[in-house]
């Protein structure tokens, strides 16, 4: 098994991407504040992921790697609050995107 297996790597992958594609459309001045935020949280997490994997044998690297992945994915979620405020995703897709966090 690879940590590409996981369900929770998958899904945290499949939710980056979309996240990727969503944020192309953010306004070009938010292209080195949310935009940057955003994608770096999101694909943060799906890493971490993999770091754990690796980290498997070592209970308290495991458990810290699954720590910093769970931080990374409030902090996406944070960032997409404020896409929705600042009116650059609409409900339905903050809603589907937060479902995925």
């Amino acid at each position: 098994m690879q940590f590409q297996d996981l369900l929770a790597y998958k899904k945290s992958f499949a939710l980056a991407m979309k996240v990727f594609h969503i944020s192309k459309s953010f306004p070009v001045e938010e292209k080195y504040s949310l935009t940057d935020q955003i994608r770096r949280s999101s694909r943060s997490v799906c890493a971490n992921i993999a770091e754990a994997y690796r980290k498997r044998r070592y209970p308290k690297n495991f458990i810290s790697k699954l720590t910093d992945s769970d931080a990374e994915n409030s902090e996406t979620q944070t960032w997409l609050e404020f896409a929705f405020k600042c009116e650059y995703i609409n409900q339905r897709t903050f809603d589907e995107l937060i479902i995925d966090t």
